[in-house]
């Protein structure tokens, strides 16, 4: 039988307010293209908090992306992503998450479903959670590390540019794949 008790308090990150680390933080994106290969694209600017209780289901988490560091490694994809093809920088730089719950699975495993808002569209989102514990830097520094996933459909959002290819089906895949991996430091 799978035992679904939460970690131990003292291996959690203590109650309180913590910051994403940028520095050692990544948020990407993958769609498929022409249905056959993938896509990545990362954001290179964000922020966020999590304000964790002493209740770890308590806690809740926002995140706020700049739409406009899209890098997909393609200038001219990039600025294509920036339009009003697809992410509108213009109208709507900013993507924001917000949870509405944290919910405990099994050991270090999590679901936080919340709003996910991009190009004004709000829509509700549940992330996937793995919690890889805490740790402590050689210079003293405590920080939490955790890795997220999503699946989002671009139709949800407004986001519905496409090309039909010639053999069947579309240029860019409705589905796309979110993952995060995220290292928090309490706030100073």
């Amino acid at each position: 039988m799978t035992t679904t008790t939460a970690p131990a308090r003292d291996t959690l990150p203590a109650a309180g307010t913590w910051e994403i680390d940028a520095a050692h933080t990544d948020i990407e994106a993958s769609v498929r293209h022409l249905m056959v290969s993938k896509v990545r694209g990362r954001f290179t600017s964000f922020s966020g908090t999590v304000q964790v209780a002493e209740d770890i289901t308590d806690s809740t988490v926002e995140v706020s992306i700049d739409a406009r560091s899209i890098d997909s490694s393609n200038a001219d994809r990039d600025e294509h992503l920036r339009s009003a093809d697809f992410l509108d920088v213009e109208n709507h730089p900013t993507i924001t998450f917000r949870s509405t719950a944290v919910q405990h699975v099994e050991g270090d495993r999590y679901q936080i479903p919340g709003t996910l808002t991009i190009r004004g569209v709000a829509q509700p989102v549940t992330l996937d959670v793995s919690y890889f514990g805490l740790q402590t830097d050689p210079w003293g520094n405590t920080k939490a590390g955790f890795e997220a996933t999503a699946e989002l459909n671009r139709d949800d959002f407004d986001i519905n540019w496409n090309q039909a290819l010639e053999t069947g089906g579309v240029l860019v895949s409705k589905a796309v794949r979110v993952e995060l991996s995220v290292q928090l430091a309490p706030q100073a």
